[in-house]
């Protein structure tokens, strides 16, 4: 889809356990089938286990290695400590993505999806930058939303949606208001939530 190096960047928001992680799993497969390549950055507000206990790799991180590599025919996994990492850091590994789906990031001015499911939020908790909601409540319930409303349970529908914000033929610079930001090398972005 987009030069090398200029993702499409998009974050999906909201609340703890409002199901950001689901919407991105349903999403992913329909994203695939559309031959769009799309990489997920989290941003964990805790320390991970980043490795799986009794593998090797595992093993020589724990005994003081600042980082460790595994790699295959096919993948690799890279395990480094460093303080003060950024999203646009960990963009920058996937520079043939045609999209970046950033997990949280609510506070940032990166557009986004705001996940609002009933019996988990009510309300949105994206300051800037919202560009639609997924959620399974109805429109009275959300009165205060100013944009479109998609259904939490329909992936296709959502899938649709970020499809179409990648095709706008508008600029995608970080500072180009509303239309979709794109990452570039030089790129300037916004910290996680």
């Amino acid at each position: 889809m987009g030069e090398k190096g200029t993702s499409y960047v998009f974050a999906v928001s909201g609340i703890k356990n409002s199901g950001k992680t689901t919407l991105i799993t349903r999403v992913l497969p329909i994203l695939a089938r559309h031959g769009i390549r799309t990489a997920v950055i989290k941003h964990d507000g805790h320390d991970f286990e980043a490795d799986v206990p009794g593998t090797d790799s595992y093993r020589h991180f724990q005994a003081g290695a600042y980082g460790t590599a595994v790699f295959s025919g096919e993948k690799y996994m890279v395990v480094k400590r460093q303080k003060q990492t950024s999203e646009e850091e960990l963009m920058n590994l996937f520079p043939e993505a045609d999209l970046i789906l950033l997990e949280g990031f609510k506070d940032s001015f990166y557009p986004k999806i705001e996940v609002i499911r009933r019996g988990n939020s009510g309300k949105s908790v994206c300051r800037e930058g919202l560009w639609a909601v997924a959620t399974d409540l109805l429109p009275e319930e959300l009165p205060d939303i100013d944009a479109p409303l998609l259904n939490l349970n329909a992936p296709e529908e959502i899938a649709a949606f970020l499809m179409d914000a990648m095709s706008m033929e508008r600029p995608r610079t970080a500072s180009s208001g509303p239309a979709l930001p794109r990452r570039s090398g030089s790129d300037g972005t916004a910290g996680p939530d």
